[in-house]
């Protein structure tokens, strides 16, 4: 493991949810051969292979963060999307658990803008798997003033994310981390689990399946 530790900065453990190593294991961390403007405060290092690394530290605050957020709105009124492939089952997981809607796989154009599609939702915030591929749901929630929160990458532009979470958003592994933690950590933040106590689900619950040929 001393390899994946010298892919983070020196942290205080007992300020993370959970340890540093089950972070690198899982490639929270690591980002793309990109990164934008906007990523860049969030970024630690950039390898020698080109790999841009994402802060844990700060990946971990964003949970956090984004925990009491959502944790403060009548679960229904929250939407969660994701178009790419290895977050739909996350998505849908955490939306299960947290009494979100989900709306994983392909977006239909007028969910958010039009009244007689029969899908229209009107939701009071929005969590976006990436602001890129879940493009389209980032453009009709900016139509109509609702406020956007998404996981992104070193290569994400976030012109319309109102609260960034810093971290790998491709990686099936890395999806199943952070939906898993994000979801632990809302249920705490409302109470229906204690401060310290853990969900009772495993980050593999949160995982896409690859099926074996």
């Amino acid at each position: 493991m001393g390899e994946s530790m010298s892919e983070a900065p020196q942290i205080d453990e007992s300020t993370l949810l959970i340890p540093l190593d089950d972070y690198l294991e899982s490639g929270v961390h690591i980002g793309t051969k990109l990164a934008t403007s906007y990523m860049k405060p969030y970024i630690y290092k950039v390898r020698t292979d080109g790999l841009y690394v994402l802060d844990v530290k700060a990946t971990d605050d964003r949970i956090r963060a984004v925990a009491k957020l959502l944790a403060r709105f009548d679960p229904e009124s929250v939407a969660v999307f994701s178009a790419r492939q290895y977050g739909t089952v996350p998505v849908a997981k955490m939306a299960r658990v947290a009494g979100f809607k989900a709306i994983p796989g392909r977006f239909i154009p007028g969910t958010m803008t039009n009244p007689s599609h029969r899908g229209y939702i009107e939701p009071e915030i929005i969590f976006l798997n990436d602001p890129r591929t879940d493009s389209q749901a980032l453009s009709e929630a900016v139509k109509m003033g609702i406020p956007v929160v998404a996981l992104c990458d070193t290569d994400n532009v976030t012109s319309y994310v109102d609260v960034v979470i810093p971290c790998n958003n491709k990686g099936r592994r890395a999806l199943a981390r952070v939906y898993h933690l994000l979801t632990q950590q809302i249920l705490r933040e409302r109470g229906e689990l204690g401060p310290d106590e853990e969900l009772p689900l495993g980050m593999e619950d949160f995982s896409y399946k690859i099926l074996k040929s």
